[in-house]
């Protein structure tokens, strides 16, 4: 087998060897690991993460990217908490949460696609903006004990379906359905054809301001679900929330080998990134590894995978 096979057979499971050997190596420092109710602890931890990276993965492959989802989410979950906190029953606050998210995800969209300002620049502007608003609507303080009387919210994080836990449910079902809408819609190929060349598609009739806010719409919605699990997780909404998540969400996608630069990457892809970082936060926890060094080897775990991502755009 020559050295061309051998890199066409990395491109193409190069991501799946690197979850089994990190699996691997794991569960050779420490045989807990691969225990049923560790992997199911790894689901629950990486369904927030794998959410918000599942949004990003449309927006980067359009050419773009969202700074901002770390805020959405750290927004809505506050808005989420006022409600509850009013009397609004919980049903209703996460529908209008849910609904409220997916608008700041409008906004983004708007400004991308039709005031035509760069990705980075406006999302950094609306992560700062949402984190202000947060702020001053919270003062600052956390909503505490807000799954008490929301049973609904309640079951987001502690609910289990045939034992298994329901964020793992809503993470492997919105896998199955981005999956089919990437892969097997024109609004799929659509994405894939406005990160490869704008102006092509531009010219092939792709209705290329449509498709832009859209990703940012479907980023907007992921992040305000990702937002009920944590809030629920936490049985409190706090104003910090989400910092940092952005860097997360783009760690899985670009692991899942989705091309910065757009137009390449696949939503199962981003779903095995998260699980990679998933397993690396866990693993690196149950054998003990200091914070410290934590976020050292979790930095040189994306530097190399950009550093891939490079050479296979060469």
């Amino acid at each position: 087998m020559n050295m061309k096979k051998v890199g066409d057979i990395y491109k193409k499971f190069g991501t799946v060897f690197s979850l089994l050997i990190l699996v691997i190596i794991v569960t050779a420092m420490n045989p807990k690991f691969l225990t049923l109710y560790n992997i199911l602890n790894i689901f629950r931890q990486v369904s927030i993460n794998g959410l918000i990276a599942f949004g990003m993965t449309f927006v980067i492959l359009t050419g773009g990217i969202d700074l901002s989802v770390g805020s959405i989410l750290g927004l809505t979950g506050v808005i989420l908490g006022l409600m509850i906190k009013s009397g609004t029953p919980d049903v209703i606050a996460i529908l209008i949460a849910i609904v409220f998210g997916t608008m700041l995800g409008a906004i983004n969209g708007v400004l991308v696609s039709k005031i035509k300002l760069q990705p980075f620049i406006a999302t950094l502007a609306t992560m700062t903006m949402f984190r202000g608003i947060t702020m001053i609507i919270s003062d600052g303080i956390p909503f505490m004990g807000l799954t008490k009387n929301a049973p609904v919210l309640d079951y987001f994080s502690q609910g289990r379906f045939l034992k298994v836990p329901f964020p793992m449910i809503i993470f492997l079902l919105l896998l199955a359905v981005l999956l089919v809408l990437l892969q097997n819609t024109a609004f799929g190929r659509s994405v894939y054809a406005l990160g490869g060349n704008e102006e092509a598609a531009r010219l092939s009739s792709i209705p290329v301001i449509k498709v832009k806010t859209l990703v940012y719409v479907i980023s907007g919605f992921l992040s305000s679900l990702a937002a009920i699990i944590l809030t629920s997780r936490l049985s409190s909404s706090q104003p910090t929330a989400g910092m940092g998540f952005e860097l997360d969400a783009i760690a899985a996608v670009v692991i899942g080998g989705t091309s910065l630069s757009g137009g390449k990457g696949k939503i199962f892809g981003t779903f095995l990134g998260a699980l990679i970082i998933g397993v690396l936060n866990n693993g690196l926890n149950i054998i003990g590894v200091s914070a410290f060094y934590q976020q050292f080897i979790k930095g040189l775990v994306i530097l190399f995978a950009v550093i891939l991502d490079r050479k296979s755009t060469k």
